[in-house]
């Protein structure tokens, strides 16, 4: 991979793909592209980026110095897209994934089955690693204003 090359594996400059998400410039159209886009975050250390792409609700409780840190620390190889639902129902979607990295000392691969919320034309990634009491009646953490139990909960 070039340094031009978009590290989210899509063969298009960074420039031409996932930048213009890292500016504000553009959304991600799909759950697949937020997932590239916050990998290539990761791999850009664009961590302003991570956070704003999280569910609304979430980012509150997200540990944005650990982020940090697990973001510079490793190099970034590859993502490998393994399977995708873009409608599991009207607002959410799922990405299986594989990020390769290196750790400092061998390679690494993160495997992660991930959820996605598209709230208000926006998509954001429902992370289940925050540290939050969320009750079931509580709003969901998406924004949408419907009951967690009725939005979310499935996927978190």
């Amino acid at each position: 991979m070039s340094d031009l090359s978009c590290p989210c594996g899509s063969e298009k400059h960074y420039q031409d793909c996932c930048q213009p998400l890292h500016l504000n410039q553009a959304k991600a159209q799909t759950a697949e592209q937020l997932m590239r886009s916050r990998y290539s975050a990761f791999a850009k250390q664009q961590i302003d980026y991570i956070v704003a792409t999280t569910a609304l609700g979430q980012q509150k409780a997200l540990d944005v110095p650990a982020i940090a840190e697990w973001s510079k620390v490793n190099q970034w190889l590859k993502l490998e897209i393994v399977q995708t639902n873009e409608k599991i129902d009207k607002n959410h979607a799922l990405v299986e994934f594989k990020a390769h990295y290196y750790d400092g000392q061998k390679a690494q691969i993160h495997q992660e089955l991930s959820h996605f919320v598209k709230f208000d034309d926006t998509w954001y990634f429902l992370d289940p690693t925050t540290d939050m009491q969320i009750t079931m009646k509580q709003p969901c953490v998406c924004g949408s204003g419907k009951k967690f139990k009725s939005c979310c909960a499935h996927f978190i």
